[in-house]
């Protein structure tokens, strides 16, 4: 079932200085808690920046309903997390570096974002390792999330619920960042990487390999291709990615070009593997600040200032009145001034335009 969103364009007067690295974040700035989970604030608690680096701090609680988790009895928590994401992320031109277990980025409402696998391999061998959306994927709540046995809510794949991922007309957003500080975007960007040509799905350059055993592995009658990692295989130039699940482009956020995630899903919304950064980074990868065992718990330095956003304006409909605070983006996610009577965006339910809204 899809979520109703709300789609915003709009036409700049003015922004802040401060880039999508400070802004991409989802700030709870009214103490809202989780439908599901009442007991636990949701979202981003707090951005804060310094001239080389942007601490988020989150419970890895998301805003929208999550679960339940069939076969899974592990409940969320509040993880107390603070992330670090460089300023001025740099490509590893050494050895990459493997996205771990655990998280390996977070998504801009402040949930952790784990790689393709489940931690386990056939026989305990670690040569054919388990994908977690074959193998877990039961588990899954409507939003593509479950949480893990200490409590941390995560998706291994495209998060639904997040963002819009039919909306195949309009790039998409900044939906999250990895752990070696380059943007992941949700799953439709410009045919072209120099920011031209039309909107297009963005398509893994992984496909499953075309054969008919697996040496010293289960045999496909026992679990079909695609259930191991090792079942997939990296082809340059099949598809609009390289092996990182990224590309180097222009988007609306970055028009100078950046490296850049996709999170890649198929013509039915199905996630495609690797489904989000990885299997290695592209970039340099943060510390143990970030990764590894009991990270997520970095320092926020004294000389860190916060980043609060701001509301504004009001949103009148035709018929009835309904006023609520909002805040105006553009699509550099920065702050603006509107014009009256300009139709901004609509409603939609898979698709169907069901409502134009006008700020007057």
């Amino acid at each position: 079932m899809k979520k109703l969103l709300l789609v915003l364009l709009c036409f700049p007067m003015f922004g802040f200085a401060q880039g999508p690295e400070i802004t991409s974040w989802i700030l709870n700035l009214n103490g809202a808690t989780n439908p599901s989970f009442p007991n636990y604030l949701t979202n981003v608690q707090d951005v804060c920046y310094t001239s080389t680096d942007v601490y988020v701090s989150c419970t890895c609680i998301p805003g929208y309903d999550i679960g339940p988790w069939s076969q899974n009895p592990n409940q969320p928590a509040n993880q107390n997390f603070v992330f670090k994401i460089s300023l001025n992320p740099q490509e590893n031109t050494g050895n990459k570096t493997k996205a771990p277990m655990g998280h390996t980025g977070v998504w801009s409402n402040g949930v952790s974002i784990f790689n393709a696998e489940d931690g386990m391999s056939y026989n305990n061998q670690g040569v054919w390792n388990q994908n977690a959306l074959y193998f877990e994927g039961v588990s899954f709540d409507d939003c593509l999330g479950h949480p893990a046995p200490n409590g941390e809510y995560h998706h291994h794949v495209n998060p639904t619920c997040l963002y819009d991922d039919s909306d195949d007309q309009n790039h998409s957003p900044i939906i999250g960042y990895a752990f070696d500080n380059f943007p992941i975007y949700g799953a439709y960007g410009y045919s072209n990487t120099n920011g031209t040509g039309a909107i297009k799905r963005m398509e893994s350059s992984y496909q499953l390999k075309n054969i008919s055993s697996r040496t010293n592995g289960p045999t496909l009658n026992q679990y079909p291709l695609g259930a191991y990692i090792e079942d997939h295989e990296y082809i340059s130039g099949s598809g609009d990615l390289d092996e990182y699940n990224g590309r180097y482009c222009i988007t609306p956020e970055y028009p100078n070009g950046t490296y850049a995630y996709f999170v890649t899903i198929d013509a039915n919304f199905d996630p495609v593997y690797p489904y989000t950064p990885g299997p290695y980074y592209y970039g340099v990868a943060q510390g143990s600040g970030n990764l590894g065992p009991g990270s997520g718990h970095n320092t926020i330095p004294s000389n860190c200032s916060s980043y609060t956003g701001s509301t504004t304006n009001l949103i009148q409909t035709a018929g009835t009145i309904e006023r609520k605070s909002i805040q105006v983006l553009d699509l550099l996610a920065r702050e603006v001034k509107i014009e009256k009577n300009i139709p901004l965006f609509y409603i939609y339910d898979d698709g169907t335009v069901e409502k134009k809204i006008i700020l007057e």
